[in-house]
């Protein structure tokens, strides 16, 4: 059941449309993936899925929800991201470039940070912050599965980002923590938590966080903001007062033939351009509620530099990991956290005094005159010279999924893959396989 005090500004706003859109809430949900262009070589069938392209994203698909893509090793190996067609719109907007910088402010619990991530291409610095740490972690292992190099997540206030990263970002997205009346459909607790004071408090914090990310936006750079929710006042309503208050800021009108424009007229006093602002409608197209708006900062300057991050010294245990495996590393310096190696992005800049929860890709730690090497760095190898590819319907993908050693005579550290995906690390001894998939991540036999 729809909140009342929803339906009636609906109904007003949409007048005769407002039949189409009431009876979108009827229809099942419509469920997507997207493919993430990191991780290469697949060679299995995706077939079972039902997949059916989403327009606006071309690795974007919707797939049949009884198919269940979330169980599958596949999931667990990083070849796709579980995600709402209409939220895949920001990052396609937002469209960065190889070798940029780039900020997601309100990054968790990831989808749209993986989506930029496989833009950038592995090259460049993308910065993905959630003010929540719990959820921050969501977002950290999510950037892990999907085998992300070049990624700096941080847990922390946007105003104190903003003091740090002045001027520093080529791109950043704003998907502000919103009303979510777009999830009314998928979430009870969107609708349950729903009160008629929550759209202007959810505006008055979302004007907060971007007028902290326009001051992180180099001269000439383009921001996104996005929200899942129909409320003019956090949509058009937050826009036009940036914009009012930001003069050095326009709309960007880029193209998006499969998006509604927005509706300047839904708010007082309405700056320039709100009509090239997009809004997302279920009963229009397959997807949630959704609302996004491009903006563009004047001026053309470089982005600001700041410290980099020093390098840290090779431990002789990762060099002699590297020889006698070949595994490969991506371009980069290298970081240590105590015993903890990190390969980070060279344009890193200095991290002492932000809580970090991951830094570019874990290596692995050094152990007694030996090291240790993370998961992390499985995921993002495409081989290494001990490797087991098995079947997706192999019995023994199930038992190294489960967490059982499985038989073989490899020695050595050895990469587990799925189809020609790697999906973790075993260690044999000449007989059997011992298995390292994390504990967290094993399934039941």
């Amino acid at each position: 059941m729809l909140p009342e005090g929803f339906i009636l500004r609906m109904q007003s706003l949409l007048g005769e449309e407002y039949a189409a859109f009431s009876a979108s809430f009827d229809r099942p949900l419509c469920t997507g993936l997207r493919l993430n262009p990191l991780k290469t070589g697949f060679t299995g069938d995706l077939s079972r899925f039902s997949l059916s392209p989403v327009p606006w994203c071309p690795t974007g698909y919707v797939y049949d929800a009884a198919s269940r893509p979330g169980l599958s090793s596949y999931h667990a190996a990083g070849l796709y991201y579980l995600q709402e067609p209409s939220a895949m719109a920001p990052a396609e907007l937002l469209d960065p470039q190889p070798g940029e910088r780039v900020l997601d402010l309100c990054a968790a619990p990831g989808g749209k940070s993986t989506q930029l991530a496989g833009k950038l291409q592995g090259r460049g610095l993308l910065v993905c912050n959630e003010i929540n740490a719990k959820r921050a972690k969501i977002l950290a292992g999510n950037i892990e599965r999907l085998g992300i190099a070049n990624a700096l997540v941080l847990n922390e206030h946007p105003k104190k980002l903003e003091t740090r990263f002045e001027g520093y970002f080529d791109k950043i997205l704003v998907d502000a923590p919103c009303s979510g009346e777009g999830m009314f459909r998928k979430e009870e607790a969107a609708v349950t938590d729903w009160t008629e004071d929550t759209n202007a408090i959810c505006a008055n914090r979302q004007s907060e966080i971007l007028t902290s990310a326009a001051k992180m936006l180099r001269p000439g750079g383009r921001l996104v903001y996005s929200t899942c929710t129909f409320s003019p006042v956090e949509n058009e309503g937050v826009i036009s007062d940036f914009l009012w208050r930001n003069p050095d800021f326009s709309v960007e009108n880029r193209p998006a033939p499969d998006f509604s424009p927005g509706r300047p007229d839904w708010v007082e006093h309405p700056a320039p351009g709100l009509e090239h602002t997009f809004r997302l409608w279920p009963h229009k197209l397959r997807g949630e509620g959704h609302y996004a708006a491009v903006l563009k900062k004047a001026g053309d300057a470089p982005a600001a530099e700041l410290p980099l991050e020093p390098a840290a010294k090779t431990p002789a245990e990762l060099t002699q990991f590297c020889r006698q495996t070949g595994a490969a590393l991506p371009e980069g310096k290298l970081l240590l956290f105590g015993q903890v190696a990190y390969l980070v992005p060279q344009e890193l800049p200095e991290i002492k005094g932000l809580r970090v929860l991951r830094a570019g890709l874990e290596l692995g730690q050094t152990m007694k005159n030996r090291f240790e090497p993370a998961h992390a760095w499985a995921l993002w190898l495409k081989g290494l010279e001990n490797s087991v590819s098995l079947a997706a319907d192999a019995p023994e993908l199930g038992q190294y999924l489960s967490g059982n050693v499985l038989p073989s005579g490899l020695r050595g550290w050895t990469l587990m893959r799925v189809d020609g995906l790697s999906l973790g690390w075993a260690k044999g001894d000449g007989t059997q396989l011992k298995n390292h998939y994390p504990k967290a991540l094993r399934r039941p036999v």
